[in-house]
């Protein structure tokens, strides 16, 4: 048993090599296998589980607010991938391509589908026609590949993922604008609320905005290795591709307009993000509320004591079940309970409860916090309150300590020395800026590759000068290296 042990457990501290131990916890925790394909993982049922309940919520949010589920096709012809030119531009680099089916040579390259915009839009011309058709309010989730990149992460960058995207019309700017602000404040609830990462919410510049939009909003989150990570982004089109596609419609007043249309994703790299954030040396810690397993009950058995044990099991299985608790007993022979805790500790379960022969006779239980290791001896009949007790302190606690950590990594910088030492030294730098595209190049050059991660919707008055160019500043932005 000591063997099998040793095997599973990490090699590896989060403190000394991340990037190891990162790939360790997803191999090991049973989330992915590597596929043969290059930069494409395999999400196993433990990762998938957690993509499942992340959809759940979101669709519950989205749903309430009259958006419906649809699928569009994955290929694309070429003719429509061009059709908005800033917007082929800027995907082109990282478009697959379908050329032959069998042994024919198509008449027209198909794209893989990059994101949907074109082949959706080329559909919505058709269905709107009047005002009565809007607003529009389509969510689908599926597969999008993106070809290049330079280092594959499982999760954070990889060749193929999993998505939702939502691709609204309306009648008017202001409802245009309404959704794309609603969209992404719905992210920062999911975000933070349920995977217990707290983000900065605000604006992309014009040169990190998505290709084809007017501008771009974002929630940013900040990772233990230093690194910054889009969460999420939600995206004012405009009427760019309404005029490039012809979305038009008969308004009130007779007179034929062009629609407002929004877009706004969220990708399975939110995985990566619980994985990276939660995770300790132990493997996983997964947030209560979207945890696969949120709590497991191991017994301690004797031969002489077995069964009454495992009744006592079964029975606590069946009352937490009753609560919607997803629970499993693990009454494996062949297994010591020490080396039970380790395998679920390291695959993140929230709540772990000890029962054996004392805690039966005094009609008591243990309950073992994942995050903190902590035990407390409670009451059988006292079981359903304390469990719900302790998820929710667990689930507060994770967010409780990442807002701590995001607080102490985002540094104030004055000049452009305190800036660099701030990107040197592994944080976020927040300074003023003027917003200039050349200056953010230089920045980049100048301050090991930092880009502008937004410039974030809560703003103090912006007096003074750029930080790079000592030009009049026009906002505070938030600065860093990104995936």
């Amino acid at each position: 048993m000591e063997q099998k042990e040793e095997q599973m457990g990490l090699t590896v501290k989060k403190s000394d090599d991340f990037n190891e131990w990162y790939n360790q916890v997803v191999l090991k925790a049973d989330m992915i296998d590597y596929s043969l394909v290059s930069g494409c993982i395999v999400f196993k049922p433990n990762s998938y589980a957690i993509w499942e309940k992340i959809q759940k919520a979101f669709n519950d949010k989205i749903t309430k607010s009259g958006h419906k589920n649809c699928y569009f096709p994955m290929f694309i012809p070429e003719s429509l991938l061009k059709k908005e030119a800033e917007h082929v531009e800027g995907f082109s680099p990282e478009v697959a391509w379908v050329t032959r089916a069998g042994d024919t040579e198509l008449n027209e390259k198909l794209a893989i589908r990059p994101t949907s915009e074109t082949i959706m839009y080329e559909s919505y011309a058709k269905w709107i026609r009047s005002w009565r058709d809007l607003p529009l309010l389509l969510n689908q989730w599926n597969s999008v590949v993106r070809w290049e990149f330079k280092h594959a992460k499982p999760f954070l960058r990889t060749r193929e993922f999993l998505w939702q995207e939502g691709h609204t019309a309306h009648s008017t700017k202001e409802e245009a604008e309404k959704e794309v602000m609603q969209q992404l404040f719905e992210y920062v609830d999911l975000i933070e609320n349920y995977m217990a990462i707290p983000v900065i919410a605000g604006k992309k510049t014009d040169k990190e905005k998505f290709a084809g939009a007017d501008y771009t909003t974002t929630v940013e989150a900040f990772m233990p290795d230093g690194k910054a990570l889009q969460m999420g982004t939600s995206h004012m089109l405009g009427q760019n591709f309404a005029k490039v596609f012809g979305i038009k419609f008969l308004d009130k007043d007779e007179k034929e307009k062009f629609a407002w249309q929004t877009s706004w994703g969220l990708s399975t790299r939110t995985i990566g993000a619980i994985v990276m954030m939660h995770g300790d040396d132990k493997g996983l810690v997964i947030p209560p509320r979207l945890a696969p397993v949120q709590i497991i009950i191991v017994p301690i058995v004797f031969k002489e004591n077995k069964e009454p044990i495992i009744a006592k099991a079964k029975e606590i299985s069946k009352k937490l079940k009753a609560r919607n608790y997803s629970v499993e007993l693990d009454d494996r022979d062949g297994y010591t309970p020490g080396w039970k805790f380790n395998e679920w500790e390291l695959k993140g379960v929230p709540l772990r409860i000890e029962i054996g022969p004392k805690d039966v006779a005094s009609e008591q239980l243990v309950l073992v916090r994942r995050d903190t290791s902590e035990k407390q001896t409670i009451k059988i009949n006292d079981l359903e309150k304390k469990v719900e007790q302790v998820l929710d302190e667990i689930q507060n606690s994770l967010l409780k300590k990442a807002k701590e950590y995001l607080k102490k990594s985002v540094i104030e910088a004055h000049n452009f020395n305190d800036f660099a030492n701030a990107v040197k030294s592994k944080k976020m730098a927040k300074a003023l800026f003027c917003g200039q595209s050349e200056c953010e190049t230089l920045i980049k050059d100048k301050a090991e590759g930092a880009t502008c991660r937004c410039i974030p919707f809560e703003q103090k008055p912006a007096k003074g000068h750029c930080v790079q160019c000592g030009k009049e500043a026009k906002s505070w932005a938030v600065f860093g290296k990104g995936y």
